[in-house]
């Protein structure tokens, strides 16, 4: 006898079978659930006391839903599909009297018209960015930290130039960064800060925001022709990554790039599909 992955799998997948859901779909409906319901007994602390599905409201479903755009980076489509299946999902338990709550009727989707074809190429032409003088410097310090494996909530943390520090970078990297000290010196200077990603006009607090981040990525977006969102470009970092490096189990990706295994399979299956399209 087959035991549920997640609460009320048997019937909820009969239920989509019925409805004539094509065997590939309703195995995504699987993956998405387990994923999310194993995440929720892990770091979920109103669920993990007593697992009834029954007492989870927006916030938790809210919580996985940030996880999958911090720590995986997934993009809008991505989110929506993703947001999709759990509507369904909740819907059916509301339904058919399994669940008295609809967690997810206050969580909305994101805009597909701001999503961006994920560029995994851009690492190779970091030489020439680089030395790009119609560049931004900061947009330039962001494609080569994000190059290195950092995620933008990582390198505008408060005193991040003391990981900066550690990083190792080989020459033509080298000389772009004496130019960007060059750049950043004088705006450390007037802002009391050792910190390399500052706002350039006097602030309680110097350090420069995402969205304060944005208005310089924006204008070289368009320079570029590709999209500078941090997240689709660390998608395309890690995707690079995996693409190039095919001998690598799922533990050794893990490792390198600093994910959790789930994560690492969602990439590999997502770097199959960019192969094969």
């Amino acid at each position: 006898m087959t035991t549920n992955n997640y609460p009320y799998q048997k019937s909820f997948e009969k239920n989509l079978n019925i409805n004539g859901l094509a065997k590939v779909t309703i195995k995504e409906y699987t993956s998405t659930l387990i994923d999310m319901f194993e995440y929720l007994s892990n770091f979920n602390i109103g669920y993990q006391k007593n697992h009834h599905v029954n007492q989870l409201f927006d916030r938790d479903i809210q919580q996985y839903m940030n996880m999958l755009v911090e720590k995986r980076q997934i993009n809008n489509s991505t989110y929506n599909k993703v947001l999709s299946h759990i509507n369904i999902y909740f819907k059916y338990l509301f339904s058919h009297d399994f669940s008295d709550k609809l967690p997810t009727l206050t969580l909305k989707g994101r805009d597909r018209n701001k999503e961006s074809k994920i560029n995994i190429k851009w690492i190779e032409q970091m030489p020439n960015i680089l030395n790009d003088p119609n560049v931004h410097p900061y947009t330039k310090m962001t494609l080569l930290l994000i190059s290195k494996g950092f995620k933008s909530s990582e390198f505008l943390k408060i005193n991040f130039y003391r990981v900066f520090k550690k990083i190792n970078f080989n020459s033509y990297e080298k000389k772009f960064i004496n130019q960007y000290n060059n750049f950043i010196k004088p705006i450390q200077g007037k802002q009391s800060s050792k910190d390399i990603f500052l706002k350039q006009r006097i602030a309680n607090d110097p350090h420069l925001t995402l969205p304060g981040l944005h208005k310089y990525l924006k204008p070289s977006e368009e320079y570029l022709s590709f999209s500078l969102n941090p997240t689709d470009l660390f998608q395309g970092y890690i995707l690079n990554y995996v693409i190039k490096n095919p001998g690598e189990n799922e533990f050794e990706l893990s490792n390198h790039l600093n994910l959790d295994l789930a994560s690492v399979i969602y990439y590999k299956k997502l770097s199959t599909k960019i192969i094969n399209d």
